[in-house]
This record gives structure tokens, C-alpha cells and sequence, in this order.
């Protein structure tokens, strides 16, 4: 009934009857993606009809209004093979302002019409193959960069940007020719490493270092969402980037990895978006060169470094070797080196596994991000394993029975899901220097096993990657209680009594003869 009412006044009225009907239409249907297919003749026909309004000259209401209805309608694939047409997408383009002959975007009551626009382009597209083909046949990917470029640095835009985002995310996700496109014709890894430093309002104070105001207020949820879409668009484009041989696409991707450290220091508008966010910039991380990410790491500043003296000054001098970490005014430091990143990083691994589900999607990417950086860096490594794999002190307790970060990973190595226990394994035996012994001392034999096997170590002996040199010091606690430690369990038990010490004479005597009749059935010949 709303289809026929709606039809019927598209056909045969005037603007501000077609602006109403479809408004009642939008507001009725806002939330609908199910759709009757009794009434699917009646929603193409509509679809044809406001594509024949949108080609009038109407006020711009009324586009809105009669763009807003062509996407709820687009959410129907059947409805869309006969509406998707050469003809129609050119329609939608040229409202998007894609056209190579829209210069400006200075008008700003056109711009919810370009919003809308662009979210009808992402559904038809997401849902059509027709129009899938149309968007190759037709360079919008190019357009897209081409809009990106006239509104990267203007922030009251921001809607724009996000929705021509999620149509560049789209279009790369299900075209991987798109993204060789993207990547050197169009440059879209400085184009949207630009719109990402614009979303943060990033100010440089070196070529990799950015300057980070941990009191500033949180990202705005428009910018947070640019963001988001735009780390997106950057996965596909660099999907297939780990190995770098220009100088240029180095410095690149170092700017990028700059950009994402950045990221990972700052929040979003609510928790689970800050949460989002950071995902997606660990996503991403994954696709760097693992060269390129020392920059998540960077030298103090004379005035941090002062603070840190300072604090270590402040500090028992029986306690100083101890405190290679110091924690001063939000900085995580480790060997004259700032660790906020990686202990972000850290703090993610570590609520992803508190969170108990979706491990292979949410965890091991950043699993991997962190076993990767610490086989390549050497600073990380050691920052890692202070955090993760402190020197051991109490053992009474089995390696996977605890509420720290080792017994929370070392539980992971046992894991149902392979891909998961694999990755959790790894990263711990990196951060051991891929040695066995150490790699025993901190989860035992019986959790280990599986990867010794797989890399043929079960009879001990050290991984393929070279390290440093310099020994882990084991504590007075681990000493003492070392002989005791069961190597299998990984952890303290108390001697066995002896059963003969509680025994007869005469007692002894029959096990002693039971034991010789035994040897002696061994010992003769089967016949």
C-alpha cells in the first residue's frame, strides 16, 4: 500500500507532493532491511520512478528526501538488477559531486545531498554485481580519491569523507585490481595517511614523532568514524605490502606506522569506540613492513629523560637495577626508549583475552603484531618480556593457574582453536629468545609440547632467529626451588615420600623377592 501511494505521486505530482510522500515513506521504513516480495514489482517501478525525479530540476529537499527512499530500497538485491544501469549510477555520481567537473564543495546546503548520494552508491554497490561492474567501467575509485582531496583538510565535512570512505573500503574489499589502483596510480597511501592525520589533528614535532596531549579531550564521534573507515580503505590498500624496496614507499609506511602510533595513544568518544579504533589500527599495523615499525618506538625527550633520572634518583638504591620501567606522567620507558605504544598494544592483547571469545578475529592479529615487532626489535623484545615474563619468584602455582598476563598466554597454549595456541606459543618463545630451557622454566613441559614438536626442539635446543646475547638472571626464590620443580608441570611440588622408609623388614623382604620372580619370568625364553 505505501509502495502504490508512494508510486503514484512520484508518477504524477509536483515536488512538494513527491517531498512528503517519500519523507512519510522514509520515516515509515527507516529501519527496515526485510522486505515482502509480494511487493517487489511495486519497488522497482518506484526505484525507476525517482531516478526519472532526480533527473528534474527539484529543490534540493527533495532529492534528499527521494535519495533517502533509494537507499532503504537498495537494501533489496532483487530490487536492484533492473535500476542498475550505466544511466542511473551517473545520476547518483554527478549528485555525489564525483564528476571531474565539480570543482569546490562550497555549497553547503548540496551537502546532504552528496551524503546521500554516497550511501545509496555504497549499498548498490555492496549489493550488486552489475553495479560492481559499472564502478570499474566507470573509474570510481579515482572519483573518490578526487573528492577526498577537495575535503581532506576541511573538518565540517566530515560526513563526506566518511561515507566516500566506506565506498573506497567497499570497492577494495571486492575488487583486488582496485587496489593496485589505489596504491600506485592513485596514490591512496599518502592520500588517506593525510585524511588520518587530519581526523587527529596531528601536530609533527620530528619526521616520525607526533605530539601527544594525554589531558586533551576525546576524538569527536564524527572524526572517530572518519577514522575507522579511512584505517579500512588503508587495509585493503596495503593488504599485500611486506616487502618494501623503495625508499619512498619505506618512508611511507613509516609515516603511516607514525600516524597509527598516534592512534593508539589517543580515545574515542565511548569505550567500545575507542576499542574499534584501536582494533582496526592493529589491523593495519599488520600490513606494515616490519622494518618500518621501530617508529612505534622513539627516543625521550631531554625533558622526559630528566624526569626519569629524577624518579630513578628518588628510588632505594637496592631497587634502581630493578626499575628499568619507570611509569612518569602516562610514559611507559624502557631503555631511554618510549613504550606507550607498545603498552597500549599490551593492555589490548590482554582484554582481548579477558573477553573469552572470538580469539582467531580478535586476538591473533595483534598476537601476531607483537610477536613480529619483538623478533625484529630488540627494545620492544625486552620491554615485553619485563611486562609479560617477569623474573620468577613465587612457583608454587602451575604456569596456566593465575590472573597475570604469563598465565593468561600460557593457558592460550593449550587452546581448542590451533590457530590460536600456535600464535599464543609463539609469542611467548619469541620473547624467550625461541630457547627451550627458558621457554620451559615459565610454562612447563606439558604446555609447551605441542610447539617443540612442530619445530622439531622437543629434545631441547634453541629456534632458527638469531638474538642477543645477554643471559636472564633467575632470582634467589627460583634458585632455591629449582631442584624441586616439577619440569612437566612447571612448578614447585614437594618431595615424595619414600613408601620403603614406612615398611617392615619383613615387608621389605616379600616386594624384594616378588621383584626378583618378576625379572626372572622376564628374563626366560617364550616358547
Amino acid at each position: 500500500m505505501d509502495e502504490e501511494r508512494a508510486l503514484y505521486i512520484v508518477r504524477a505530482g509536483e515536488a512538494g507532493a513527491i517531498e512528503r510522500v517519500l519523507r512519510d515513506y522514509s520515516d515509515k521504513h527507516r529501519a527496515t532491511f526485510k522486505f515482502e516480495s509480494t511487493d517487489e514489482d511495486k519497488r522497482k517501478k518506484l526505484c525507476e520512478g525517482i531516478f526519472k525525479v532526480l533527473l528534474k530540476d527539484i529543490p534540493t529537499t527533495c532529492q534528499v528526501s527521494c535519495l533517502e527512499v533509494l537507499r532503504i530500497l537498495s537494501r533489496d538485491k532483487k530490487v536492484l538488477v533492473p535500476v542498475t544501469t550505466k544511466e542511473n549510477m551517473q545520476i547518483l555520481l554527478r549528485l555525489a559531486k564525483l564528476n571531474e567537473s565539480d570543482d569546490s564543495l562550497e555549497k553547503v546546503s548540496e551537502f546532504p545531498v552528496i551524503v546521500e548520494s554516497l550511501k545509496c552508491l555504497c549499498n548498490i554497490v555492496f549489493n550488486s554485481q552489475m553495479a560492481q561492474q559499472l564502478s570499474l567501467e566507470l573509474n570510481l575509485a579515482a572519483k573518490l580519491c578526487n573528492l577526498l582531496r577537495k575535503c581532506k583538510d576541511r573538518k565540517f565535512i566530515n560526513d563526506i569523507k566518511c561515507f566516500d570512505l566506506r565506498l573506497l573500503f567497499v570497492l577494495s574489499l571486492l575488487h583486488t585490481d582496485i587496489r593496485s589502483q589505489l596504491r600506485y596510480e592513485l596514490q591512496g597511501l599518502p592520500l588517506l595517511t593525510q585524511i588520518l592525520e587530519s581526523a587527529f589533528s596531528i601536530k609533527w614535532t620530528d619526521e616520525y614523532e607526533s605530539a601527544i596531549d594525554h589531558n586533551g579531550p576525546p576524538l569527536s564521534p564524527q572524526e572517530t568514524d572518519c577514522a575507522i573507515e579511512a584505517l579500512k580503505a588503508l587495509f585493503n590498500v596495503t593488504v599485500d605490502s611486506w616487502k618494501v624496496h623503495k625508499e619512498s614507499e619505506s618512508h611511507q609506511f613509516r609515516v603511516m606506522a607514525a600516524v597509527l602510533r598516534h592512534c593508539l595513544l589517543i580515545v574515542g568518544p565511548t569505550e567500545d569506540k575507542t576499542e574499534e579504533l584501536h582494533s582496526n589500527a592493529v589491523n593495519l599495523l599488520s600490513n606494515v613492513p616490519v622494518s618500518c615499525l621501530d617508529v612505534l618506538i622513539c627516543p625521550l625527550t631531554h625533558e622526559e629523560t630528566a624526569q626519569e633520572a629524577t624518579t630513578l634518583d628518588e628510588l632505594p638504591s637496592d631497587k634502581t637495577a630493578e626499575k628499568e620501567t619507570v611509569l612518569k606522567s602516562n610514559t611507559m620507558v624502557y631503555n631511554g626508549m618510549n613504550m606507550e605504544a607498545i603498552h597500549v598494544l599490551l593492555n589490548f592483547m590482554e582484554k582481548r583475552i579477558d573477553k573469552g571469545s572470538s580469539y582467531r578475529e580478535g586476538l591473533t592479529p595483534v598476537l601476531s603484531l607483537l610477536t613480529e615487532c619483538s623478533r625484529a626489535h630488540r627494545n620492544i623484545r625486552k620491554f615485553l618480556k619485563d611486562q609479560v615474563l617477569p623474573p620468577l619468584r613465587d612457583v608454587t602455582n602451575r604456569p596456566e593457574v593465575g590472573s597475570t598476563v604469563r598465565n593468561k598466554l600460557v593457558r592460550l597454549m593449550t587452546h581448542v582453536d590451533l590457530g590460536v595456541k600456535q600464535i599464543a606459543a609463539e609469542f611467548l618463545f619469541v620473547l624467550c629468545k625461541e630457547r627451550v630451557d627458558s621457554l620451559l622454566k615459565y610454562t612447563g613441559y606439558g604446555n609447551a609440547a605441542g610447539l617443540l614438536a612442530a619445530r622439531g626442539l622437543l629434545a631441547g635446543g634453541r629456534g632458527d632467529n638469531w638474538y642477543s646475547e645477554d643471559e636472564d638472571t633467575d632470582t634467589e626464590e627460583y634458585k632455591n626451588a629449582k631442584p624441586n620443580i616439577n619440569l612437566i608441570t612447571g612448578h614447585l611440588e614437594e618431595p615424595m615420600p619414600n613408601p620403603i622408609d614406612e615398611m617392615t623388614e619383613e615387608q621389605k623382604e616379600y616386594e624384594a623377592m616378588k621383584l626378583v620372580n618378576m625379572l626372572d619370568k622376564l628374563s626366560r625364553p617364550c616358547h
